[in-house]
């Protein structure tokens, strides 16, 4: 199976509804060397089908809406953070340090743009905390990459060495990541959920997610994209933070979009009360923390769900949470030059990367259509389920070229990708004026933007709406 009826079939569709998608390709639309384009249209595909199917079930309707997937709307979303707009200014998406160098032997990339991350790779490297550039150069010009590797993540650090797709296939990780599928689904219960109420037929867009209570526990791109996504159909979206940890507000604005924002210390007994009273109302909760990272806290899926019956429990990780590397931290660029895709995507003279941090999006997107597919299931079953995601096994299928086709019935093509323009908007908000872009997540009757922009980061109260 290819396209978006792999990513389909990967999240527990019906594929008697594949038809009704229709497709607008755009010539020019994130190029690549690997199917990044087939990529981001099948898992939005996917995301906008679930939303259709899970509305019209809803709404009491007999026939699906028609989902209609453009290929410029999907490209511009997925450079949403390079679009945004704060009063006019442009966000800093990279820190000076998180970029590729080179080592004695070939290349590695590390990731530090938040702090801590900095710390640990300047620690790592017994660099001082005002080390330059040229400082963090010199030094790894002088190792092996596979040593600047395990140096760095044993520090606390990021940082990976560049393979190419032959080398991660062999890679124990690779092996691991092989053997498991797009989305794993698990049920861990058989109590009967909530049932979430009818939708109207009113004359207002559809929202398949409304008073649907979404716990978010995601930071940075893939878990803040799925959960932007399940806010705008309509879902009640609370994203809690630990307040130690910082945030950068720009990546906050960017996928804040539809959500609230509120944080917690769960090591206090007060803030950890308000959590438990959070989950006992959720129908959904979304973690996209390190594998065993939130276990100390009770927070594992299977603690929640235990404590939620009924409950949906989304867990995204980088590598998956299986594997030697089951338990490190990861980003979407670095899995890239893991995985062999900055390989292929470069030179002989220097790595590449993707048009677009399309592991992020898509896996994203891929999320956000598992749950709602788990919502729809759970309307006829009353079971809850435990979803599974990484960033690693997306690029696995990517550079398997398992998105290579189009979905056929597609909309002849012959139009050029001329720019963003056309999915960018200007919206007010309590923290500027923002232009962002649209989601490519459309379908016939449902919504087009946001009900409410971000509001500033970790400032609403904790209570569901």
């Amino acid at each position: 199976m290819t396209d978006i009826k792999m990513a389909w079939a990967a999240v527990g569709g019906d594929p008697a509804l594949v038809p009704r998608i229709s497709t607008v390709v755009r010539r020019g639309a994130l190029e690549a060397r690997l199917p990044v384009r087939e990529l981001a249209r099948a898992c939005v595909g996917a995301c906008a089908l679930a939303a259709a199917e899970l509305g019209a079930r809803r709404a009491g309707r007999t026939e699906v809406p028609g989902v209609r997937v453009d290929d410029g709307a999907v490209a511009t979303a997925f450079v949403s953070e390079r679009h945004l707009l704060i009063d006019g200014r442009a966000p800093v998406s990279f820190a000076p340090l998180s970029r590729f160098w080179r080592t004695a032997d070939g290349w590695v990339r590390t990731h530090a743009n938040y702090p801590h991350h900095r710390a640990r790779l300047l620690g790592a490297l017994r660099l001082p905390g005002d080390a330059s550039v040229a400082d963090v150069a010199d030094v790894l010009a002088e190792r092996s990459a596979s040593e600047v590797e395990e140096t760095v993540y044993g520090a606390g650090g990021l940082a990976v060495a560049l393979r190419t797709a032959a080398e991660w296939a062999v890679h124990p990780q690779g092996i691991a990541v092989a053997g498991r599928p797009l989305v794993e689904r698990e049920r861990f219960d058989t109590a009967r959920a909530r049932a979430l109420p009818p939708l109207g037929l009113g004359g207002d867009p559809l929202l398949p997610a409304a008073g649907v209570r979404v716990l978010d526990l995601t930071r940075v791109i893939a878990g803040p994209v799925a959960t932007r996504t399940l806010a705008l159909l309509g879902a009640d979206v609370l994203r809690v933070d630990a307040p130690g940890l910082p945030e950068d507000p720009d990546a906050h604005a960017d996928t804040g979009f539809g959500k609230r924002s509120a944080r917690l210390d769960l090591g206090l007994a007060a803030d950890r009360r308000t959590f438990e009273e959070l989950l006992g109302q959720a129908d959904v909760v979304v973690t996209g923390y390190r594998p065993g990272a939130l276990d100390r806290f009770g927070l594992a899926p299977e603690a929640l769900a235990g404590r939620r019956p009924g409950l949906i429990v989304a867990q995204l990780s980088a590598w998956g949470a299986y594997g030697p590397w089951g338990e490190r931290r990861g980003f979407d660029s670095l899995v890239q030059v893991a995985t062999g895709i900055a390989s292929a995507e470069g030179s002989p003279e220097r790595p590449g990367a993707l048009p677009a941090q399309a592991l992020d999006h898509g896996t994203g997107y891929l999320l956000a259509a598992s749950v709602l597919r788990a919502l729809t299931d759970r309307s006829e079953q009353g079971c809850g389920l435990v979803l599974r995601l990484a960033l690693a096994r997306t690029a696995a299928w990517l550079a398997a070229g398992g998105a290579g086709e189009s979905v056929s019935g597609s909309e002849p093509s012959g139009t050029a990708y001329n720019g963003p323009d056309a999915w960018l908007v200007e919206t007010g908000s309590g923290i500027g004026r923002l232009r962002h872009a649209l989601s490519p997540v459309s379908f016939v009757g449902g919504p087009v933007n946001w009900a409410r922009p971000p509001s500033r980061w970790g400032t609403d109260p904790a209570r569901w709406a």
